[in-house]
């Protein structure tokens, strides 16, 4: 019998048992379909979903060569600022926020809000952007581009929910601010192998980097080339799991070592995988920001 991490209890089962079917499906869930749902409930309970009125809302017109799965959003608050909002069908965690165009069709680039839920809670955060945009009329719509990187500045507002505690204001901000040095510290580790791949989707993400980060979590056959035979192993209990380290040692930089036998990558990987697969691919995404693209207005 082996011991596996199940929503923050420990529980003794045979990887055959269902329960893990039902905790992958879950999952799927709350990466999937339900991440609305859990935005949705957010803004209604801090007022957001009602602070601020639609103009306008344009999308990516597929037939003129744009990438499909980009929206922009016109919105005017309370207070009658106007500003944009880009959103990525890709990574619907991600919300990017702009200034209102001048006549010239320039914006400034504000934020980025991530709201992203896993099955113990949600992670929300802003942070603060310097960059610039253009976004021009034309005939039919407008044309977007953010030519130049974005620079990320500080998460300045940040909220966390793990099961049944709400964590705000600087512990939050805390918490927040080191998962994001450590998930920067692991993209940045991930992007520089060889095999990494790129562009494969949120599925093939997960299948290709689990078996690499948490082989523990996998069936013997998919784990790496590098996993240690019995007589090399060394192991060390964290999170209610044993961690391999002489893997560890074999397969991660000496900075990521600590993270992944203490669990904390665990931890990262169930309760920040959007958060994780997003900066993997932000390279992708202000690629294909930083062209021409023709937004079809449909509203």
């Amino acid at each position: 019998m082996r011991i596996f991490r199940n929503c923050g209890t420990r529980r003794a089962f045979t990887p055959e048992f269902p329960g893990r079917i039902l905790l992958a499906g879950l999952f799927c869930l709350c990466f999937g379909g339900c991440l609305s749902l859990t935005e949705s409930a957010g803004r209604a309970l801090d007022g957001s979903a009602f602070a601020e009125k639609r103009l306008a809302l344009y999308s990516a017109e597929k037939g003129r060569g744009a990438p499909a799965g980009i929206e922009v959003l016109e919105l005017r608050n309370r207070a009658g600022e106007r500003s944009l909002v880009i959103s990525l069908k890709d990574f619907p965690a991600v919300k990017i926020r702009g200034t209102a165009p001048a006549p010239d069709g320039s914006f400034y680039l504000v934020s980025l809000h991530y709201l992203g839920g896993s099955v113990s809670g949600w992670n929300e955060f802003t942070l603060d952007l310097s960059g610039f945009g253009k976004f021009s009329p034309v005939e039919g719509g407008a044309v977007l581009s953010i030519p130049e990187k974005p620079e990320p500045v500080r998460i300045s507002e940040g909220k966390i929910r793990r099961f049944d505690s709400r964590i705000t204001g600087g512990e939050a901000l805390s918490g927040l601010g080191n998962r994001r040095e450590r998930i920067l510290s692991l993209c940045e580790w991930m992007r520089g192998r060889p095999d990494a791949p790129a562009g494969a989707g949120r599925g093939g993400f997960e299948k290709f980097w689990k078996p690499v980060l948490l082989p523990e979590l996998v069936s013997a056959k998919k784990r790496p080339a590098e996993w240690p035979d019995a007589e090399t192993a060394a192991w060390v209990w964290a999170e209610d799991l044993r961690w391999n380290t002489a893997y560890t040692d074999r397969v991660f930089p000496e900075a990521l070592r600590a993270v992944r036998n203490s669990g904390t990558l665990l931890r990262d990987w169930e309760e920040a995988f959007e958060w994780i697969y997003f900066e993997y691919e932000w390279e992708s995404v202000v690629k294909t920001l930083s062209g021409e693209i023709f937004m079809q207005r449909k509203k």
